[in-house]
């Protein structure tokens, strides 16, 4: 894809402030960071979601997100870290390129908002599992 702007970002065609580089990604801090050291993981190649990524590849990101949130944590003093990656619109996805945020996480900041939990209904218990299971 030629206008993508995460294509650009790891590919170096954009400038960015890259923590890891490998041959399949690129790791730069969030222009727009939650907390001090967000970072998104970045594949090279253009995938738009979790559902274009090749599995290799996308169990070879889990390993960089391990590998590069340590690192933050020690090198930020961070307690904790939170991993989020988005699929489609409705899911928060605003940049279509497949990538994954390393946010960490500080005890006096307090969490990272997260969506507030609701409550499963008895109903959802037996038809949730009806509707997805055959799909897999």
């Amino acid at each position: 894809m030629t206008d993508c702007i995460f294509c650009k970002i790891a590919n170096g065609e954009i400038p960015a402030a890259s923590i890891y580089e490998d041959e399949d990604f690129n790791v730069i801090l969030d222009l727009g960071p939650v907390r001090r050291g967000h970072a998104l993981i970045l594949p090279k190649k253009h995938y738009a979601d979790l559902f274009e990524i090749p599995e290799d590849l996308s169990f070879r990101a889990l390993r960089v997100a391990k590998k590069v949130g340590a690192a933050l944590m020690k090198g930020l003093s961070a307690d904790g870290l939170q991993l989020t990656q988005n699929n489609g619109e409705a899911a928060g996805q605003t940049i279509f390129h497949y990538h994954l945020h390393l946010i960490p996480g500080y005890k006096e900041l307090g969490p990272v908002e997260a969506p507030k939990p609701g409550v499963l209904e008895e109903e959802d218990k037996i038809k949730i599992p009806e509707l997805v299971k055959q799909y897999l």
